[in-house]
């Protein structure tokens, strides 16, 4: 018994005194996701992406807006919503505290307002999204304001409008009559 207590002491300290004293973490260490609203354009690249279905985009109950949800009970910290963001809105930090009095407290929302289109009012894409593609192009092709307004116009024009406009106005009737049906 003496030579094991020898060579425990000898050994010295195996554990750490975690809740007394911060744990040293790697830099690549993956915890809780930071998300950032402002910066997101609600583009769902993160909730395709995301394997154990964590982050969601679904239609809001007021049909105006978008919804994208994180369950942090579901994230696994795989990190490929942080690969595949655009705009870099969502980035794994490094806390791992995630412990909760309330199950509520482990989700994270975010709401965002849809485009309605110019012709038939009808909500189609998030706004940001087209706003993103719009600065995206500006930047690249320095167009002008009128230019720009044109652009707008289109993007702003949901796709099936898009087809009927550039369609023949008997081939447009057809088309209200079968959209029409299909409604029914």
């Amino acid at each position: 018994m003496l030579k094991l207590i020898k060579k425990v002491i000898k050994t010295g300290d195996a554990t750490v005194a975690y809740p007394a004293k911060p744990i040293d973490l790697s830099p690549n260490f993956r915890g809780k996701p930071h998300y950032s609203a402002q910066q997101c354009i609600a583009c769902g690249a993160c909730a395709n992406a995301c394997p154990s279905n964590a982050l969601t985009m679904t239609a809001a109950a007021d049909g105006d807006s978008v919804r994208w949800s994180l369950f942090l009970g579901r994230c696994i910290f795989c990190a490929r919503c942080e690969e595949v963001c655009p705009t870099a809105a969502i980035k794994l930090s490094p806390a791992f505290e995630l412990a909760v009095w309330q199950k509520t407290d482990l989700f994270e929302t975010a709401d965002f307002p849809l485009c309605r289109c110019r012709r038939c009012n009808q909500p189609y894409a998030v706004q940001k999204e087209i706003d993103f593609a719009l600065s995206l192009l500006q930047e690249s092709a320095a167009l002008s304001d009128a230019q720009l307004a044109q652009r707008r116009a289109q993007y702003e024009t949901c796709p099936t409008c898009k087809k009927m406009h550039g369609l023949s106005s008997s081939d447009r009737i057809d088309i209200g009559r079968h959209l029409n049906a299909e409604a029914r």
